[in-house]
């Protein structure tokens, strides 16, 4: 097969083509440049697709021997990532750009560039597993290696394009052993830190990030009864379960720690709370999409697990589709959730399919 191989500079994408190439494949390497500000570093291991990732992942192909580009994405990552982050954030909703990168960028927009170039599929570093299940279509599994799995921010992935997408990292034990891999061939990003955070606010600082984009207006900090009890000066930089960095005047009446409880863009104000009222007993999204064949009859209530952040515990749930919109409810209540956070859908190790949370339902409004 003619393969692409997505090289990000890092260890795990740099073996992948590394197996690829060893399978047999016709591979040629691209390196992704998201970014128009030439003279960006990583720091430390924050962040990912600067120019330094770019030398490394051409050394990297320059030592598997393999043709290698770099092809400029940027004006479409902004559009994409970059814009609707700070959209999201202004309409009191926590995105996941990291989904809407797999999504919109590495299984659309390079994907579609691959096969109209007349290559068989796309590889990537990613530790997940594509299989054939009963039925004989494409199923998308978590990797064996459940503490590195990153099925969850694959779980956008729809039927064609899983039959386009090549994961060799799926049966690697451990991360370990993928950089003593790399070493054995001789890649010179064996050792590199793994990136983090997000990739585009390479210091971390996503309040800060957005107060340069977005205007901060100063507002109230209410609690869950509509008393003030604090100011801010800028709602947007607030996250659903966040306790620090609230600077509240009035203390709670029983002396406990409060929580961000959701953010109100319309009156710019940030709702605070006991944690028991970030318990959560239903989640639901009209964006929802399967990976690979969809239940046979989704209307029907069905068991499954939910995992609601790349690097949660899923848990126990219930899964219907009802009106359009995808309704889950955990057996347990899930705790600290946010709109526009996504939910991930499991049965058993394969990846059913995927929602943008839009709404939420309190665990305590339910026993009332």
């Amino acid at each position: 097969m003619r393969v692409l191989a997505a090289m990000s500079g890092g260890v795990d994408s740099a073996v992948a083509a590394a197996r690829a190439v060893e399978a047999g494949h016709e591979v040629v390497g691209v390196h992704l440049a998201l970014s128009r500000m030439p003279g960006t570093l990583r720091t430390g291991s924050r962040g990912c697709c600067t120019i330094e990732d770019s030398m490394d992942a051409q050394r990297a192909a320059n030592t598997l021997g393999i043709p290698y580009y770099v092809w400029d994405f940027s004006e479409k990552f902004k559009e994409s990532i970059v814009d609707d982050f700070v959209a999201e954030y202004e309409a009191g909703r926590t995105p996941n750009p990291c989904m809407r990168c797999n999504e919109r960028i590495k299984f659309a927009a390079l994907m579609e560039k691959a096969l109209a170039l007349g290559f068989d599929a796309v590889c990537t570093g990613h530790y997940a597993s594509v299989v054939r299940g009963v039925d004989g279509e494409l199923e998308l599994h978590r990797a064996s290696d459940y503490a590195k799995d990153q099925s969850y921010v694959l779980g956008v992935l729809t039927a064609d394009q899983l039959k386009h997408a090549m994961f060799p990292l799926a049966d690697a034990p451990t991360k370990a052993e993928v950089r003593a891999e790399a070493a054995r061939r001789g890649l010179s990003v064996a050792h590199k830190p793994d990136s983090h955070d997000i990739c585009f606010i390479p210091d971390g600082d996503t309040r800060g990030w957005l107060s340069e984009r977005v205007d901060m207006v100063p507002g109230e900090v209410i609690d869950h009864t509509g008393a003030v009890v604090g100011t801010h000066d800028g709602s947007l930089g607030f996250t659903v379960g966040q306790r620090k960095g609230l600077h509240l005047t009035r203390p709670a009446q029983d002396g406990r720690p409060r929580f961000v409880l959701s953010v109100k863009p319309a009156t710019n104000t940030v709702v605070v709370g006991p944690k028991e009222a970030l318990d959560i007993a239903e989640i639901a999204g009209e964006k929802f999409t399967w990976c690979g064949s969809a239940p046979a009859s989704p209307e029907t209530a069905f068991a499954c697990e939910v995992q609601i952040r790349a690097h949660a515990d899923p848990v126990p749930a219930v899964a219907q589709v009802v009106d359009g919109e995808l309704v889950i409810r955990p057996v347990d209540p899930l705790n600290s959730v946010a709109t526009g956070q996504t939910a991930v859908v499991y049965v058993g190790t394969r990846v059913l399919g995927q929602m943008t949370i839009s709404r939420t339902v309190s665990a305590l409004a339910v026993a009332l």
